[in-house]
């Protein structure tokens, strides 16, 4: 793979992950910058692991991977979704968000959801005899500083608009959910 294929697929696989970064920026209202860096290491590493987990997947049994992977993704950011939204109609216009939805759980799990095309992309990856520890780790960076530049973006959001924000990022990981389902169910 050339550096460029390297490069688009790293900045292709972070796209989920800066989405997810934007929403839990503006849902935090006022992230420091501290908060928004540990948002893109944990989003970077998880990012940079699922490759290499779905590489090994390939390896052994790719049709089991593959056959659930986008169910599982369409789960966590449903759920870690849709408590955004409902805890954003339970609260005041000016209210800040409470600490559950800044917990290192909701976190991990937002992360793992929007990693498991990474996996997917692992597992074709052990089929093209790819340098996979190159990529991967080009994905785990790629996706560090687009999620911490997203966290950044979302606290300016959130600081205007508060409650709304908190909506629709509520709503923007559930249609994130529902477009990796509905792309593999249409694929299959």
């Amino acid at each position: 793979m050339s550096p460029f294929a390297i490069a688009l697929l790293a900045v292709g696989m972070s796209v989920d992950a800066l989405i997810a970064s934007v929403s839990r920026g503006a849902a935090m209202g006022r992230p420091s910058f501290a908060e928004a860096a540990r948002t893109g290491v944990v989003f970077g590493v998880v990012e940079a692991l699922t490759p290499l987990i779905g590489w090994g997947a390939g390896v052994v049994a790719s049709q089991y991977v593959q056959a659930v992977d986008h169910w599982v993704a369409f789960a966590l950011l449903g759920a870690v979704g849709g408590r955004m939204f409902f805890h954003a109609l339970k609260r005041s216009g000016d209210a800040a968000p409470s600490a559950p939805s800044q917990s290192f759980g909701v976190l991990l799990a937002t992360a793992v959801g929007t990693s498991l095309d990474a996996m997917a992309v692992g597992v074709s990856l052990a089929f093209l005899q790819a340098n996979i520890v190159v990529i991967a780790l080009s994905i785990g960076l790629a996706t560090a500083l687009m999620s911490t530049g997203g966290m950044l973006a979302g606290r300016l959001i959130g600081a205007r608009f508060g409650r709304y924000a908190e909506l629709a990022g509520g709503l923007m990981l559930v249609g994130l959910g529902a477009s990796i389902l509905f792309e593999h169910l249409n694929a299959a």
